[in-house]
């Protein structure tokens, strides 16, 4: 059911969503949180999407937050409030109701959700593009328990992970981050099967990848080793490789779903690890509102880092993509990579 509402208030807006569950013969409010969406009219019909599938696992009150641009003197004098209430099979399993503002009003969304948002349950704010610097400090971030950011979408992703860091804040989250969680859990796993030491660690993956970039961090962070970052075509997070007194251990995905992990000593298995879409992303952040830390500390560690590393360094680190192997050629590529310090372009740029 869809019920649009031109130049209208918060008030009507909640009047409509209570005609609404009562036409479809659902009084009561059975949602567990109230996600706030804010983005612009090209993406939200994609999160929105994808909103809508996560809400079967956590119904939810959806508000989708879109600022209109002004495009004359006439839009910035017309201040006012679109809304497009939905229920039932239209809003998943909750209810959902799509604010479009208009001139001064767009510039005081805060005061527009406020009062829409369910009581007593959890507020949490996605931005699935143009996520402010410091989500903490924006008007509807202040509102919010959990502030989820995607630096994957931003123009220079690994600086933005920069400015994150400065302004983390507990309850902040990033996309980028929870796709690593899979590879985070099978890289622990497989350290649990073997008592030897990690000496270092490399991460391939596509340039300016932040999810490689925070998976590198983690791993220096927690390991407490260097962390070599080499590139390849991806796509995504391709492979990492650690180097341990037991031998390597090798976490191999060259196309994206299926992948490869190679522990010395044991036969190589085949593991699923495919590329999850936004709306599994989005509901696994909804299963825990608490602050994050181990985010926190890997966020906090890379920027170190990043501040010290030109963020051209990761290419300068491999010359061209390095090609798949597996753990028994690693002799090949030690040796190659000597032959490679020797090369007189190596020895003039040197000099």
């Amino acid at each position: 059911m869809k019920i649009d509402l031109t130049d209208t208030t918060a008030g009507d807006i909640n009047k409509a969503l209570v005609q609404g569950r009562r036409a479809i013969g659902t009084p009561a409010v059975g949602m567990v949180l109230t996600l706030v969406i804010v983005t612009d009219e090209e993406n939200a019909y994609d999160a929105l999407k994808a909103a809508n599938d996560a809400s079967r696992e956590h119904p939810s009150r959806t508000l989708v937050v879109i600022k209109r641009v002004s495009r004359g003197p006439r839009d910035r004098t017309s201040s006012r409030l679109d809304a497009e209430v939905r229920v039932g099979a239209d809003a998943g399993t909750g209810e959902t109701a799509v604010l479009r503002l208009y001139g001064e009003v767009a510039g005081h969304a805060d005061s527009v959700v406020l009062p829409l948002l369910l009581p007593d349950a959890p507020v949490v704010v996605w931005w699935p593009v143009n996520a402010p610097l410091d989500p903490a400090k924006d008007p509807l971030g202040a509102l919010a328990q959990r502030r989820v950011t995607d630096t994957y979408a931003a123009e220079q992703p690994v600086r933005e992970l920069s400015a994150r860091a400065a302004s983390y804040t507990p309850g902040d989250t990033d996309l980028s981050w929870t796709r690593i969680t899979p590879w985070r859990s099978m890289l622990a796993a497989a350290l649990d099967q073997v008592t030897c030491e990690v000496k270092a660690v490399e991460v391939e993956g596509e340039e300016f990848n932040p999810s490689c970039e925070l998976l590198a961090m983690w791993l220096a962070d927690r390991l407490d080793v260097p962390v070599r970052r080499s590139l390849s075509g991806g796509p995504g997070l391709t492979a990492v490789r650690m180097d341990t007194t037991c031998g390597s251990i090798v976490l191999d995905r060259a196309d994206g779903t299926l992948a490869t992990l190679a522990i010395e000593g044991q036969p190589a298995r085949a593991v699923a690890l495919k590329r999850r879409e936004t709306a599994e992303l989005i509901a696994e952040e909804l299963r825990r509102l608490d602050p994050d830390d181990t985010y926190a500390s890997a966020l906090r560690y890379g920027v170190e880092r990043l501040n010290t590393v030109p963020e051209q360094s990761a290419g300068e680190a491999v010359a061209e993509p390095e090609p798949v192997e597996e753990a028994a050629k690693a002799p090949a590529r030690k040796a190659a990579a000597k032959t490679a310090k020797k090369t007189p372009a190596r020895k003039a740029a040197a000099k």
